[in-house]
């Protein structure tokens, strides 16, 4: 039976009566030589929003077939042969108004697909929170799927576009984010390759989520607070599980565009090489994982990160609230929380006790370092100069850069170039700390541990100048921060 439009509805208590109302005529047609009918698809599992079309698989004894067909031929139903499946006859039907719209299908005892039929089913019935899932993404590829795919891949459709002659036997199109055209453009240079007599394929290759990890796995939901502003969902394949009767991870928007795929490939190549969105390609890092705990742990700093990443973003009005609620839930899910950045503490430690900015650093060997705010120095530049010190193993009485280097830039920049805030960014404590070192032993054994700040985790506890976190950012430092500024001024500098 030949679907052109797809409406997806919500669950319907009644689909039972209406499936037990066709496998009464079913059973009364074929009489013993039917073992079993079983109701299988998505209006098999209570609560999921399905295509009101009852699926039916009715089990028979192999040797039973020919007989089979001939009295479900007696009884209007037309036989369609396994359309490429094997193991699984399909038939359609004309005039029976009396019952709810049904796909039937024949199979034997120990069929493939049955089983598939069968497991997915079974799996849905016993996992809820997939169901709702599923649910969700089933109604959204219904909303995608296109009503008139005919004029889609037709010369009206894709032939308007132009022919782009290749040479090359891959060619890879990539493009920043979602929405930017790519599978629309392979698609249509598909459909030119077909209509030129060239066989060609694609593939939607994704780099996150990783498929052969759990669904919950951190690295899996790192990738989730990372796309938090995107709505990324990652989710259970259903049409693999389906497929294959494995457990495959993949993320909403593959799942919701997998039909408008499928019509498509069908359409163009008659045929549809995949039968699920983890079938175009996936991302197989979890067998390259030989640390599990140690790459957990580097997730989860991953999700805190972002999430006061998306605070300081919300604060800038370039996301909605909802992308910081959305890692909150990540986080609760882990039992993850923001002090469990150990850098985070310490920073607020140090304003909780000066009632000015603090900052501290991780250092790569665990060591905590913190800076204060002070008459010529922001608490950063202050947290910098310390862990040099550290680093170069200089006692912490020593001073890096003498007074009488830093004030002249202090008063420069309040004087003559009219800075409220005299005290020296990052950048510039560095470069003064540059000028030192051509007379200063012990600026200069500092200057040459700066490399190893790479990789250092940091917090502050306001939001820093641009110049700052460029910066830090240039030296690799991994910056999170507070989102307030330490002053309650529209415009910071």
């Amino acid at each position: 039976m030949k679907t052109e439009h797809i409406e997806v509805v919500d669950y319907d208590s009644k689909w039972v009566d209406d499936f037990n109302q066709i496998k009464g005529e079913i059973e009364e047609a074929l009489k013993d030589l039917v073992l079993v009918v079983e109701h299988v698809g998505s209006t098999s599992v209570p609560l999921l929003a399905a295509k009101p079309i009852i699926d039916l698989d009715v089990v028979i004894d192999q040797n039973d077939l020919k007989e089979v067909i001939f009295l479900l031929e007696n009884h209007g139903y037309i036989y369609e042969g396994d359309l490429g499946l094997k193991d699984r006859e399909a038939f359609r039907y004309e005039g029976k108004e009396h019952l709810r719209t049904h796909h039937l299908y024949v199979c034997p005892q120990d069929s493939k697909e049955l089983k598939r039929h069968l497991a997915f089913r079974n799996y849905l019935r016993n996992h809820p929170n997939t169901v709702k899932e599923y649910g969700k993404v089933k109604k959204e590829a219904a909303k995608l799927y296109p009503n008139d795919i005919e004029k889609i891949v037709s010369e009206e459709g894709f032939g308007i576009n132009d022919y782009i002659e290749t040479t090359k036997p891959l060619v890879v199109v990539t493009a920043p984010g979602p929405g930017s055209g790519k599978m629309a453009t392979c698609l249509s240079q598909l459909y030119h390759e077909y209509t030129h007599g060239i066989k060609a394929g694609y593939a939607k290759f994704e780099t996150f989520p990783i498929w052969n990890i759990p669904l919950k796995h951190p690295v899996n939901l790192a990738y989730e607070a990372a796309t938090a502003d995107l709505n990324d969902v990652n989710m259970i394949d259903p049409f693999h599980l389906e497929a294959y009767n494995e457990t495959t991870v993949n993320y909403n928007r593959d799942v919701e565009i997998f039909p408008v795929l499928e019509s498509t490939f069908k359409k163009i190549m008659s045929t549809c090489p995949y039968k699920s969105p983890t079938d175009m390609g996936v991302n197989m890092a979890g067998n390259a994982i030989i640390d599990d705990e140690a790459c957990k742990e580097a997730s989860k700093q991953e999700i805190i990160r972002r999430y006061y990443q998306t605070k300081l973003d919300f604060k800038r009005g370039l996301v909605d609230k909802s992308a910081i609620s959305k890692i909150e839930a990540i986080m609760l899910t882990l039992d993850l929380k923001a002090i469990d950045r150990k850098c985070v503490n310490h920073a607020l430690e140090i304003e909780e006790k000066t009632n000015e900015p603090g900052f501290a650093i991780e250092l790569n060997d665990e060591h905590i370092i913190t800076g204060k705010t002070t008459s010529l120095l922001g608490s950063a530049s202050a947290c910098l100069l310390n862990a040099l010190k550290y680093l170069a193993n200089i006692d912490d009485d020593i001073l890096l850069i003498e007074p009488e280097v830093i004030e002249p830039v202090a008063k420069l920049k309040k004087g003559i170039l009219k800075n409220k805030n005299p005290r020296l960014h990052t950048d510039e404590i560095l470069l003064s700390l540059a000028i030192s070192a051509n007379n200063n032993e012990n600026a200069k054994k500092a200057l040459s541990c700066i490399e190893q700040l790479q990789y250092c985790e940091a917090h502050s506890s306001v939001i820093l100048s641009e110049t700052d976190i460029d910066t830090l950012k240039r030296l690799g430092i991994r910056l999170t921060s507070e989102d307030k500024f330490q002053f309650n001024r529209i415009y910071q500098k």
